[in-house]
């Protein structure tokens, strides 16, 4: 041993005296004092109880020691008595503040002595719609825990919300770093799946809980995800399972699953919709085709309420959501506005009933709206091998970099880009008006960190999954013609006598709607089969126009539209229209025959279903999950062969596709063949160094070395907003309020990026991620969007609770960006002085500092003042007043115009060594002493 790190240069010192210490009571972890409730006094046997930390508390110890950050063998109980002497709510805060710094605490007593941000309680007012849940990571090696954090219930949660803190998320995966748990025949990994099982089967421990498997969305499922619940008194899971429908009829264990999963939906309950009258009307099925699979009706009226209490941001005041994608009772699927339905009814269809449910309140997962189309690698695939010039798409990438670059120096480049390629959440129009606010002419950090993070987000997704936007193209919800005006599919009908649907969308620049007449392609995510991507005739119909921002297929005809494309529904599917004149002119792409998408038949029981086949089956998929491995083995065998997805074996695997889509509910694997198995794989997969790779030459390859990659850095190079900064004559009181607020809204953020493995909060308040330890990134651009947008809520209402004088708001916005660019600069400053200490000393003025990524992420946070964007803009042009009746609603295109404005009179605020302040609060001031954070505030007039 000792040569061999003498090899390796490392100094060795042998030991003339070295021995261990075998005494395994000093090495006995803190869980030996912390679970024994009852300890015998051996002198006068009297039983003494051992104080026990309440289980907040006690939960947030956990999250610290699974993490790293404290070790349960150096945790004693004079450690544990310190915790128990504190408020339940310090504890709880102080062990957060160890797992968000994330660094290994060697004496767990120093945390007692570490100065703590300040904050506001963590487990303040947060939206109705959500809850605080707990999560837990089951490793191969142990378990995670994470710190509680806010997210959108659902009808369970809902239905037991004073038992909320006894739900507990619980996920799967491999190491960390190392994603989720790969499907594997290798019998070297069944003790890791028994690892899986046990936990299901025997919960999990903390503390004096007992959490136990209850059940897992459909969502949640694909990402190996499920929930457990703790007993208390007479509630159970089998009580809960019992409250949430009737599934006795259900004979299949996957379907069976999948009906349970249906109550965990991430819903809204409406207020305005409690009790609705239903009414069940046929379906209309031709040729064992349903062309109305999943799709109800919804009157008028109901969609008014539906829209004013989901929709906090209308393009227009009579704005109506045309779609409503919800759950009730045991129904779901889509509702469409349809004028014949009465006032307060709904009409759902017999495909939309999956089994009884005593509940009957309305539930809205989202709502029909307008985003971007967008190419991806299999829809460049298919296209190129239906006859679309690969030319095309190189023009586009070219022509995409070049513009991408111009717009993170040119607003009016930007303004364009942003306004015309509009994401899933909507935020490029918000970042638009930001630019239009003129925050990009005078380079505001936050906004120019913005606008290079869209650029660089962009650019990555361009790279790694060859996203291309569109500029005559949407990506919308499907619904039915229920008026039969539309032309259907005909297998005999002539070429140029092509299947018709209805589309209007509301322009994102006018806001006024546009229906779209002609030649079309429609498609939908993901199209493996050169039947799946289709040409159709647009056509304008009056009898239609109550419907927007949908696509609307014909219910005549020989077979559904949806059905043809890669087995499609419409039960909240979304599908991409495209009207490109270069891709819709006749020859460059032809129809070819669609896939034929039969279900495969399921196994039924000829029992019951039990609770122990639905973990049994949990365990089964994670094992022969192959839709990810099917999707990429055809990519890559569609880029060997000459055919592309012509192919024979890209043929068979887009039937195998279709099988493991379905393999969640009907419990039957798509097994893939030896001959299906990739030997090497194309450059553009960027596959391990130990994995064979070769050079592609077609269209995917191409796409792929065009484009470089940019990396993200935030702007705290730049300086403040002037005009932001000195607006008002602040008071002290006015600024500790602002930091006590962004104390707790710091927190917030760092959670959702330690949940989620962000890497700034830029990403987090944008949505545009560009890492994160989820699977799937556009369920988790949809996922990521919400909980950002109750981020921004939840702590906009905190902000206006503690401003009942809207008058003041202004004033408590700009005290906000104060707060936070002082923060910045005093964090930069240190930063310097650090710098120029270990600088070595030479003539005239060390070097300017250049911050590193490590100086970056460790300076504070700044997009707090941004929950009131639209309050900034005002600042900004000297409109320093607000209506008396004010409600956010920062999406609103109208605060962003331009307007004359008078000059006002302003501040000057500095960085001193005294505190400075206005006559008026200086006597207020004058009996306590001044805050530490806030020393070196000086406020000039």
């Amino acid at each position: 041993m000792m040569e061999v790190l003498n090899d390796h240069n490392i100094r060795t010192k042998p030991l003339q005296a070295f021995r261990v210490n075998c005494n395994r009571s000093q090495l006995r972890p803190i869980y030996t004092y912390l679970d024994q409730e009852l300890e015998m006094d051996e002198g006068n046997n009297e039983h003494l109880q051992r104080p026990s930390l309440t289980f907040p508390v006690r939960y947030q110890l956990e999250v610290c020691i699974s993490h790293g950050y404290l070790n349960e063998h150096n945790i004693t109980p004079k450690f544990i008595h310190r915790l128990q002497g504190m408020e339940e709510r310090d504890a709880r805060i102080l062990l957060e503040c160890v797992q968000e710094r994330k660094t290994r605490v060697y004496d767990p007593m120093d945390i007692f002595t570490t100065q703590r941000d300040k904050r506001a309680d963590s487990t303040k007012s947060i939206p109705e719609t959500c809850v605080y849940m707990r999560r837990a990571t089951v490793t191969p090696t142990g378990i995670l825990f994470q710190t509680p954090s806010v997210e959108v219930s659902n009808r369970v949660i809902r239905k037991y919300h004073r038992h909320a803190d006894r739900f507990l998320r619980v996920s799967f995966t491999d190491e960390k770093l190392l994603g989720r748990i790969r499907h594997t025949d290798k019998e070297a990994s069944n003790e890791l799946f028994t690892r899986v099982y046990r936990a299901l089967e025997q919960g999990i421990v903390i503390g004096d809980r007992r959490y136990e498997f209850l059940a897992f969305g459909n969502s949640q499922l694909r990402e190996h995800g499920t929930y457990f619940f703790a007993p208390i008194d007479n509630l159970t899971p089998d009580a809960i399972r019992e409250w949430m429908g009737y599934f006795d009829r259900v004979k299949v264990v996957a379907k069976y699953a999948s009906r349970l999963g249906q109550c965990f939906s991430t819903t809204k309950a409406s207020k305005s919709c409690k009790e609705v009258k239903c009414s069940k009307i046929p379906d209309i099925e031709r040729n064992s085709y349903k062309f109305t699979d999943g799709v109800g009706k919804i009157s008028p009226a109901l969609a008014d309420l539906l829209t004013d209490e989901m929709v906090t941001r209308k393009p227009s005041p009579d704005y109506q959501v045309s779609c409503f994608q919800f759950r009730l009772a045991g129904c779901k699927g889509v509702l469409a506005v349809d004028p014949s339905v009465p006032e307060d009814e709904v009409h759902l269809r017999e495909t939309q009933e999956k089994f009884w449910s005593k509940h009957s309140r309305l539930e809205i997962i989202r709502c029909s709206g307008f985003a971007s189309a967008a190419l991806n690698r299999q829809l460049i695939q298919v296209m190129s091998s239906l006859g679309v010039p690969d030319e095309y798409f190189r023009k586009r990438v070219r022509t995409m970099l070049r513009d991408y670059t111009e717009a993170e120096f040119n607003p009016a480049k930007a303004l364009q880009l942003l306004m015309k390629t509009i994401d899933a959440n909507q935020m490029t129009p918000r970042i638009a008006n930001l630019v239009r606010g003129g925050f990009m002419d005078s380079q505001e950090p936050f906004v120019m960190s913005l606008i290079r993070l869209w650029r660089a987000w962009t650019v990555k997704y361009l790279k790694e999954k060859a996203k291309i936007p569109l500029d005559y193209g949407a990506f919308l919800l499907g619904v039915v013609d229920e008026t039969a005006t539309l032309r259907g599919y005909h297998c005999d009908a002539p070429e140029d006598e092509l299947p018709q649907i209805f589309c209007q969308i509301l322009c994102p620049q006018t806001k006024e709607p546009q229906v779209i007449t002609g030649r079309c392609i429609v498609a939908r995510n993901p199209s493996l089969h050169p039947g799946d991507v289709r040409i159709v005739e647009a056509v304008d119909c009056p009898e239609l126009h109550h419907l927007v921002d949908v696509v609307v297929f014909p219910q005549t005809g020989d077979r559904d539209v949806p059905n043809m494309l890669s087995g499609g529904d419409l039960d909240g599917d979304d599908y991409v229209v495209i009207w490109d004149k270069e891709l819709i002119a006749p020859g460059i792409l032809i129809n070819e025959p669609p896939a034929s998408y039969t279900a495969v038949t399921a196994e039924k029981l000829s029992r019951p279903v039990e609770i122990s086949d639905i973990r049994k089956f949990f365990v089964e998929y994670m094992k022969n999950d192959r839709l990810g491995a099917i999707a990429n083995a055809h990519l890559a065998w569609a880029d060997r062969y000459p055919e592309g997805v012509k192919s024979g074996i890209c043929l068979e695997l887009a039937q195998l596709h279709s099988d493991a889509v379905d393999y969640p509910k009907s419990g039957v694997k798509a097994r893939m063949q030896k001959r299906h198995r990739i030997r090497s794989w194309p450059h553009f997969f960027e596959k391990p160094k130990e994995e064979r790779s070769h050079k592609s030459y077609k269209i995917l390859g191409q796409l792929y070395d065009l484009v470089e990659r940019i990396d993200f850095t935030p702007r705290y190079d730049l300086q403040p907003n002037e005009r932001l900064m000195y607006a008002f004559e602040l008071t002290l009181d006015e600024l500790r309020e602002a930091k006590e607020v962004k104390g707790g809204y710091d927190s917030a953020i760092r959670r959702i990026m330690a949940q989620f493995d962000i890497k700034s909060e830029f990403e987090v308040w944008s949505t545009f991620v560009m890492s994160h330890c989820n699977n799937n990134d556009y369920k988790f651009h949809e996922e990521i969007g919400e909980i950002s947008f109750l981020l921004k809520e939840r702590f906009r209402k905190e902000v206006l609770e503690n401003c009942p004088d809207r008058s003041q708001l202004p004033r408590k916005v700009a005290a906000m960006y104060v707060i936070t660019a002082l923060e910045i600069e005093d964090a930069k400053k240190s930063q310097q002085e650090e710098h120029e200490r270990m600088t070595p000393r030479c003539k005239g003025n060390p070097p300017p500092m250049q911050l590193s990524k490590e100086d970056i992420e460790r300076l504070p946070l700044m997009s707090f003042p941004w929950l009131f964007p639209e309050i900034l803009v005002d600042i900004s042009h000297g409109r320093l007043m607000v209506p008396t009746d004010y409600e956010p609603d920062y999406d609103d295109a109208s605060w962003t115009q331009e307007t004359e404005f008078e000059e006002v009179p302003i501040a000057s605020l500095t960085i001193g060594s005294d505190i400075a302040v206005s006559d008026e609060d200086s006597e207020a001031n004058s009996n306590h002493g001044s805050d530490v954070e806030l020393e070196n505030i000086v406020v000039e007039y």
